[in-house]
């Protein structure tokens, strides 16, 4: 057994299942190690960053890692962007990034780089390994690194002589680590100012939007007359009919401040204090009212769980009967007229919603109503990009789909951060993933439009009439995706957009619909 089969070995042996790679030379003994012993499922993606949105992907639908295989520094360059995305989603994920040869780094070839200088930003756990005999401690390391609460990122440098070398040692699982504790203190903090007449809401994120989660959220509000307001951007939530409902902080910073206006105090739990996604001219960066009172119950590292439970053992809200969504009747298709834009692609989304679905969205400015709109559609899970680097959506959908095979992917796919990633197409096809792609080809970076009002600048010139178009030479979505061997068909009618968007529910693999507007 040589370094990589020890690797491969120890990382099916510490739970991970899935590996998604886009290997280069140094990492051949790696995909020989695979190919000998079958115990991943591999899937090649044709760029870096598609590997690691889909692991994203993967590990928010499981709550496990997979594994990524990257070349060298600049692979684990291309896929970074994703990596933070992942970071911020505070999901588990095992990097595997191929290096030189331990002998040869000295020689300064070409493609040597500082990896761990590269990887160190977004991850939580770095190391380089230093022989075969260490590979498989070190990956048990770093798959325990992955596990430990709430999901981190881990990234184990594997040198191609610690790949090819012979070696007897495999690792064993090692323990990851636990959340951190509630203080006695926070609870009662928290207690207090739910119980003090004041306004107030839950600020959440992480492990409450799903269940058992969502369920404690709603006792507790319905003990204490609290609104719940979750962050922007959050890992996972799960809502629909029959659920407890959590409004979503917008992202535009004016209609973020007129949300949390109101509240004359705010309880965190899961998440920090919300904040502005930029800094804008005039504006502040803090969200919440200058007068409000804020008070951390949980921060992301400690025990969100335990936190819940012992608010509601501190309010007796034990018996209480929280709120859930009523179901909302879906439009009639054929009402669905006028004009293509966000408010008729809401409705037909909202016609057509499938039960069970797992929706990804990257709608960015088109999507601003999907959510709100589909507060009582049927059950469903809603995956969102969290550390705000475009080119998350196709790839996460890729990860998605092989976590939950028995589950519809949607994704809400605008067409500028499509472009960051369009090769995860192929991906979608060469695995035949159910997934239906909607894609808002609005031929604009939009949201920059409305960024530069933001910021204060009164009018847009040519200039940035051509840095924001998207439309000279126009991108043609549907020979794209043809060409990567996904069906696809274009709508630019309002009519027509149910009718399509159910056809591509309904397909047994991926389609995608380019809706031009």
């Amino acid at each position: 057994m040589n370094g990589a089969e020890a690797l491969v070995r120890t990382l099916r042996g510490t739970g991970v299942e899935v590996c998604f790679t886009n290997p280069g030379t140094s990492e051949m003994h790696f995909v020989a190690a695979l190919d000998r012993l079958n115990l991943l499922r591999c899937i090649l993606a044709l760029q870096e960053n598609v590997a690691t949105g889909a692991a994203d992907g993967y590990a928010r639908m499981t709550g496990k890692p997979a594994a990524t295989l990257l070349h060298l520094g600049p692979g684990f360059g291309n896929g970074l962007a994703n990596v933070h995305n992942a970071k911020k989603a505070r999901v588990p994920m095992v990097n595997i990034v191929g290096d030189h040869a331990t002998y040869h780094v000295k020689y300064d070839a070409p493609l040597t780089a500082d990896i761990e200088g590269i990887a160190g930003p977004v991850s939580d756990w770095v190391k380089t390994t230093q022989s075969a005999d260490d590979v498989g401690a070190d990956a048990a390391e770093a798959v325990a690194a992955a596990n430990s609460w709430p999901g981190r990122i881990a990234t184990l440098m594997l040198p191609a002589d610690a790949a090819w070398t012979e070696t007897p040692n495999t690792g064993a699982a090692v323990e990851p680590e636990g959340p951190l504790p509630i203080s006695e203190a926070d609870v009662a903090g928290a207690v207090r100012l739910l119980s003090s007449g004041k306004k107030c809401a839950l600020f959440v994120s992480g492990a409450t939007l799903v269940e058992p989660g969502l369920t404690k959220l709603g006792k507790i509000a319905a003990k204490a007359g609290c609104d719940l307001i979750c962050q922007t951007s959050n890992r996972r939530v799960d809502r629909g009919a029959g659920r407890v409902a959590v409004k979503r902080l917008p992202y535009p910073i004016d209609l973020a401040l007129q949300m949390l206006a109101p509240y004359e105090a705010l309880v965190l739990i899961g998440a920090p204090e919300p904040v502005g996604f930029f800094a804008y001219p005039n504006k502040p960066s803090r969200l919440a009212a200058d007068e409000a009172e804020i008070v951390s119950l949980a921060t992301p590292f400690q025990d969100t769980d335990d936190a819940l439970d012992r608010l509601i053992a501190a309010l007796g809200a034990g018996e209480t009967e929280p709120v859930r969504r009523a179901a909302t009747p879906p439009p009639d298709p054929a009402s669905i007229t006028g004009e293509v834009g966000p408010e008729t692609i809401s409705k037909a989304l909202s016609a057509v919603f499938p039960e069970n679905a797992v929706i990804v969205d990257e709608s960015i400015t088109t999507g601003r109503m999907f959510y709100p709109d589909t507060e009582g559609a049927p059950p469903h899970t809603w995956l969102q990009i969290t550390g705000g680097a475009i080119g998350d959506g196709l790839p996460m959908a890729v990860g998605a789909a092989i976590a939950c095979p028995d589950r519809k992917v949607v994704v809400l796919q605008s067409d500028g951060s499509a472009l960051y990633t369009n090769q995860a197409l192929w991906t979608m096809a060469r695995e035949r993933l159910d997934v239906a792609v909607l894609l808002f080809s609005n031929r604009a970076y939009r949201i920059l439009e409305g960024e530069m009002v933001g910021v204060g600048v009164e009018k847009q010139g040519a200039v940035a009439d051509a840095l924001f178009g998207l439309n000279d030479p126009e991108i043609d979505w549907c020979k794209m995706a043809e060409s990567m061997g996904v069906a696809a068909v274009r709508v630019d009618r309002a009519e027509d957009l149910a009718p399509a968007f159910a056809d591509a529910i309904a397909c047994n693999g991926p389609k995608l619909v380019e809706i031009v507007f």
